[in-house]
């Protein structure tokens, strides 16, 4: 079963099921790509404009910053101060809050990010929680030119890329200011307390 499959079961029913198969790292390297194609696919319910296609159901507060490609599903709301961009997916009931930035990644029904939170490179489960101050971060800026790379079940996983946030399980709790460092995966219903740190990266002299 695929990493995307094990960690996200819906995701075998969704926009994105012809690319359950693809790693995360690989879907989200693809996220302008991807959500273009999405846009082609829109019903009548969405707003497009300059490819960003706005769900007439969802809520965007003046102030926020929408960048295409983009696709903001059914009751979406998206909170002043709050900007989306490099290729993003919100599926339905999801909310990004005020001060809270979205790149390039795809975010399953009813997650949430609180507000002044960073998620970048990412697949978001369904019903995902992040207080305010988490982040998931997408670039090792302590290893300058070194692709992301990390343990996951025992192996090393090198992802060959620069860029990588996390693949995050169903019903996963990021406390406050928690942090999720580049490359890794949550299983489902994980819980990270505030303050807490995820940190997977294999340094480049070890792998």
């Amino acid at each position: 079963m695929s990493l995307l499959l094990r960690h996200i079961p819906a995701f075998s029913e969704c926009a994105l099921a012809d690319l359950v198969n693809e790693t995360p790292w690989a879907l989200t390297a693809a996220a302008p790509a991807v959500v273009r194609r999405l846009l082609d696919r829109l019903g009548a319910d969405f707003c497009v404009a300059d490819e960003v296609a706005v769900h007439r159901s969802a809520r965007i507060e003046p102030g926020a910053v929408l960048k295409g490609p983009l696709v903001v599903g059914p009751r979406c709301f998206i909170g002043h101060g709050a900007t989306l961009r490099g290729g993003a997916w919100l599926e339905e009931a999801c909310t990004i809050g005020p001060g809270a930035e979205l790149k390039a990644s795809f975010l399953f029904a009813g997650t949430a990010l609180a507000h002044l939170n960073f998620v970048g490179e990412s697949v978001i489960g369904r019903g995902v929680n992040l207080e305010a101050g988490a982040v998931i971060a997408n670039h090792r800026n302590e290893w300058p030119g070194a692709t992301v790379a990390f343990r996951h079940e025992g192996d090393v996983i090198e992802t060959g890329l620069p860029k990588f946030g996390a693949l995050v399980g169903d019903g996963a709790r990021l406390g406050a200011n928690a942090v999720v460092a580049p490359g890794a995966i949550l299983r489902p219903g994980t819980v990270v307390p505030r303050l807490g740190l995820i940190d997977h990266g294999v340094p480049p002299d070890l792998r």
